[in-house]
């Protein structure tokens, strides 16, 4: 009989950079992925949802590499794994669907052995992992996250977003690989460029926490990675300029792309010409959309420890239902 639990974790998606805070800024999203951990006699996978096609369903799985990482961390050897998740969060469009499932896995892992490690032990795992801090930290800690970075220790200060503050992203149905978005960035940038970045990224974080969202628009400004980048995203360079125009505070890629995210003001009357217009400036470049009315996530990851015995009071999917509709 195994003596470790069954863990369930659930995890909020992640928009990066917020337009010039580039690998350093993070919002944590009202998209989320479920997962469920336990001990098993062999290794196997239940993964559901339209998000999940082509994962892998064996031990090169993300979310079992990164749970091997924990057990290794802490000392524990659990060899075997029963791992279910669903997911809604789209896999490479720039919603941090990788940062959420190490987050979500490092997670499910470290609850299932009594959470022997700290969250800023697994904030500094995960950020090995990918690289930057900004789509695991908010996923991690929720709400907006600032970080850095020296390579082995990641700091971080968490904002509260303002309660005005709404997400609207447009999702094109074509994957962008980071790796790709990665690639045309130049090597080296002029003082100005680099100026005009810092002093943007400086304003953005004191508006988000000041709650100013009337100097959001002209903070998300960026020339260090969106000029380079819009070419790979039709229709992005109309989108970037003239969103403001229809309702959007500031308007900016969602991490590396091809999503681009709408800062809104709940209380604006043209969220549905907003919409239209991020629709149809895709398919005037013949890229076919959808767009999603997200919330800032004030909580990040949030985990439990469920009996063992099968006697749990409701199946994993029945779960996802109730909560999906609340």
């Amino acid at each position: 009989m195994s003596m470790y639990g069954r863990s369930r974790v659930k995890v909020p998606a992640s928009t990066a950079n917020l337009g010039p805070g580039f690998d350093t800024l993070g919002m944590a999203l009202s998209l989320y992925a479920w997962i469920e951990m336990e001990e098993a006699a062999e290794t196997v996978f239940h993964l559901y949802g339209d998000e999940m096609t082509g994962v892998a369903r064996d031990k090169s799985n993300l979310l079992y590499r990164v749970a091997q990482m924990v057990f290794a961390e802490a000392g524990v050897t659990i060899p075997e794994l029963s791992i279910t998740m669903y997911s809604e969060i789209p896999l490479t469009r720039g919603l941090g669907s990788s940062a959420s499932a190490i987050v979500g896995g490092m997670a499910a892992a470290n609850a299932m052995i009594g959470s022997p490690l700290d969250n800023a032990k697994l904030f500094d795992m995960a950020t090995a992992l990918e690289k930057h801090p900004d789509n695991v930290g908010a996923s991690l800690f929720g709400g907006m996250i600032t970080a850095v970075w020296d390579g082995k220790h990641a700091d971080y200060i968490r904002i509260e977003p303002p309660q005005e503050l709404e997400v609207l992203v447009v999702i094109p149905e074509f994957e962008l690989s980071t790796a790709k978005a990665r690639g045309v960035l130049p090597d080296k940038i002029t003082v100005s460029d680099a100026v005009h970045n810092i002093s943007r990224t400086s304003l953005l974080t004191a508006a988000l926490a000041a709650g100013r969202l009337d100097l959001i628009g002209r903070a998300m400004q960026d020339r260090l990675h969106q000029p380079y980048r819009a070419p790979l995203v039709p229709g992005m360079e109309k989108l970037l300029a003239e969103a403001p125009k229809h309702g959007a505070l500031g308007i900016a890629l969602s991490g590396a792309g091809p999503t681009l995210l709408c800062m809104v003001d709940r209380r604006e009357s043209r969220k549905q010409e907003l919409e239209l217009f991020l629709v149809e400036t895709m398919q005037e470049h013949g890229i076919p959309a959808r767009t999603c009315w997200l919330s800032p996530c004030i909580a990040g990851v949030t985990t439990e420890l469920l009996a063992r015995n099968g006697m749990q009071s409701e199946s994993f999917l029945d779960m996802i239902k109730g909560e999906r509709k609340s």
